[in-house]
């Protein structure tokens, strides 16, 4: 199965707010330039994800994204299905004009979607960002404080 670049975008956007934003407002430009995703399509992104919860956005100086929950809350499901909607649905497979269906599997295509569905809904971001630990994914360093007068 093919994953849409929507998707991984959402997942690298993300991850880069639970990896390396520490509770802190992170702008959408820092967060492309560290993932190289063109900003304006990550803007497109997140308001989707905003949209679903996933992420809250906050105005003016110091603002930026912050996960709207906490990580181990978060699963790549609802990530997945922010972006592009019901997973049933990506791996749906249009039976062709004058198929018979008795002769088709199209029974397996559901399957599939529920196991799929599962097993990103039984991984968290929390567990994500535990594993790139272990795989030893560079953080983000934090730049220089910024003072607002």
């Amino acid at each position: 199965m093919k994953v849409s670049l929507q998707v991984q975008y959402a997942v690298c956007g993300v991850f880069d707010l639970a990896y390396n934003g520490q509770g802190q407002p992170v702008q959408i430009r820092v967060i492309g330039e560290r993932q190289v995703i063109p900003v304006r399509y990550l803007e497109q992104i997140f308001q989707r994800l905003r949209r679903a919860d996933i992420v809250a956005s906050k105005r003016g100086p110091g603002g930026g994204y912050t996960l709207a929950r906490p990580p181990a809350r978060i699963s790549l499901r609802q990530i997945v299905e922010a972006v592009e909607g019901p997973i049933g649905a990506m791996v749906a497979m249009p039976a062709p004009a004058g198929a018979r269906r008795s002769l088709r599997p199209d029974f397996l295509w559901g399957d599939l979607a529920e196991r799929f569905a599962d097993v990103l809904g039984d991984l968290s971001l929390e567990q994500l960002c535990r594993d790139a630990a272990r795989a030893e994914v560079e953080r983000a360093h934090p730049g220089a404080p910024m003072y607002f007068i």
